[in-house]
């Protein structure tokens, strides 16, 4: 009998050790995998990164080739030739650490490597006195020419990985999409197209108004103002709700200190100096386009004037999700102050306000004593390239590369193929001190 009891002890200890055995490997598989879908989506993430980089400097270049053909300046042409230089070594670094080195981009690698070496080499020459040849804007265009088709070729690639064509977790294959063949669909080939088709670019022998650093400095707006209480807050908050009571979310710090309320889907922010507001955003969805972006214009125009704000002129837009925001900037005698920015985001099925931002505003507006110009502005036109043709000017106050400003013309001009330009002239020297490239389309009116 004592047998019989310690066999059956031994049995149970050995279904006991197996479950814990079966147990166990099954935690260490379900690990394991957990592992291995850890590092795929490192690997596809850090794959991703490098298809960002590498579309954001091909974009950046094209841009600047571009802005290089209408350039009419040494300071000018040395300042995009150092953002060629930079972009292109990020569009080198982030082409080289994707998984397609069975491609033959000779001629990709060879455009990266000489673009920003060939820019340098013309705002040297520049720089010691002598201008540039036909033969050489004629390349800068045809470099602008090979950049614009391979940004474009990028995109299409994007669009490939977006839509789940093509993956990025197999540094060698995406196994887990098929292509019309039944094979892997590959990140290389992705990537066959990525070429230009007409590799003739030539033997060779590039944030403007809208800057973030604006909101870089000490509010303007702020200095010496009355600090208001919480309660003074609340009451100027419930003008943007309705009457509604809203909720203190938290206290912001910072270079603009605010309470910030929170009602409904709407956040708002009053600044505890002077009382001002600071921003406000609405995060509820957007349904049916109902209005166009003029009509929304207005309805940012009458937001505005309800709360006193009326010296300022809108001026470059963007669709997004429904939701049209229109830059305004502020006028003084006429002329625009492009560092004095309110954002506004109107939305595009009932003209409700869901959005404004007034930073940019509250950090740089104050009355300036603006110099006479010393040209004119018939002379300003006189100034641009001449592979534009300037069509009209205004005075504006631009920021400059650091926290100053400039006093400027805006020639608006048309390039050769139609496009749009801005050239920002200095308005007491003549200078070029900036140019930038309007897009326009169904998505809005940009700059670049």
């Amino acid at each position: 009998m004592s047998n019989v009891t310690m066999s059956r002890r031994a049995f149970a200890r050995i279904i006991t050790f197996s479950l814990a055995i079966i147990i166990t490997l099954s935690v260490f598989a379900i690990q394991y995998r957990g592992r291995a879908v850890k590092a795929e989506r490192a690997v596809e993430n850090n794959y991703m990164h490098a298809v960002e980089e590498l579309s954001l400097g091909l974009d950046n270049i094209k841009n600047n080739l571009q802005k290089g053909m209408y350039t009419n300046s040494i300071s000018m042409l040395s300042d995009l030739s150092e953002k060629l230089s930079s972009d292109a070594a990020t569009a080198k670094s982030s082409l080289a650490s994707l998984p397609v080195d069975e491609l033959d981009l000779t001629d990709a690698y060879r455009f990266l490597s000489q673009v920003g070496n060939y820019s340098k080499s013309l705002a040297d020459k520049c720089a010691k006195g002598a201008t540039l040849t036909e033969e050489e804007r004629s390349n800068i265009a045809k470099l602008y020419s090979y950049a614009k088709e391979l940004s474009g070729n990028m995109w299409k690639i994007e669009q490939r990985i977006g839509s789940g064509e093509i993956t990025l977790s197999d540094a060698a294959y995406a196994s887990a999409k098929l292509d019309s063949a039944g094979k892997p669909a590959t990140v290389t080939d992705g990537f066959t197209d990525f070429s230009v088709s007409d590799n003739s670019y030539p033997t060779l022998i590039y944030d403007g108004p809208y800057s973030d650093h604006i909101m870089e400095k000490d509010p303007l707006m702020l200095k010496n103002m009355k600090k208001i209480d919480l309660a003074e807050a609340t009451r100027l908050a419930k003008k943007l709700t309705g009457g509604a009571e809203p909720d203190l979310l938290t206290e912001e710090e910072g270079r603009m200190p605010s309470y910030v309320f929170l009602d409904g889907t709407r956040t708002i922010a009053v600044t505890k100096s002077g009382g001002y507001y600071s921003y406000m955003l609405s995060s509820r969805d957007v349904r049916k386009q109902n209005i166009t972006a003029n009509e929304a214009m207005s309805r940012a125009r009458e937001f505005l004037s309800d709360l006193d704000i009326n010296n300022v002129a809108d001026s470059y837009y963007e669709i997004r999700n429904g939701i049209c925001v229109i830059n305004f900037a502020a006028v003084q005698n006429g002329v625009t102050l492009y560092t004095d920015l309110i954002k506004v985001g109107v939305a595009l099925d009932s003209g409700e306000v869901l959005s404004f931002d007034m930073r940019g505003y509250l950090t740089n507006h104050t009355i300036r004593d603006l110099p006479s110009p010393k040209i004119s502005g018939e002379h300003a036109m006189t100034l641009v390239s001449g592979n534009l043709s300037p069509a009209s000017y205004q005075l504006c106050v631009i920021p400059s590369s650091g926290q100053n400003e400039i006093f400027c013309y805006e020639v608006k001009c048309v390039g050769k193929d139609g496009e749009n330009i801005l050239v920002y002239l200095n308005a007491e020297t003549g200078r070029e001190e900036q140019i930038l490239i309007l897009k326009i389309g169904s998505g809005g009116v940009l700059t670049v």
